[in-house]
């Protein structure tokens, strides 16, 4: 499976602060739940990668049109 394959499964994510200083994204899809802890630089990438990442498929999506 890669990130391009489309799949009929639908799941929630959470964002937030813990009580220990990390940022969790709480994923959870049926059955399924998965916790992913960050430091809060982490936190700060993921964060630009997901801006990033916003902004080339905007892009791409312009060009579509």
């Amino acid at each position: 499976m890669g990130i391009n394959d489309e799949r009929d499964i639908e799941a929630n994510l959470q964002i937030g602060p813990t009580d220990q200083g990390m940022v969790r994204l709480f994923v959870f899809a049926g059955d399924l739940e998965i916790p992913m802890d960050f430091l809060p630089d982490e936190a700060e990438e993921i964060a630009e990668e997901l801006r990033a990442a916003a902004a080339t498929a905007a892009q791409m999506a312009g060009k579509k049109r």
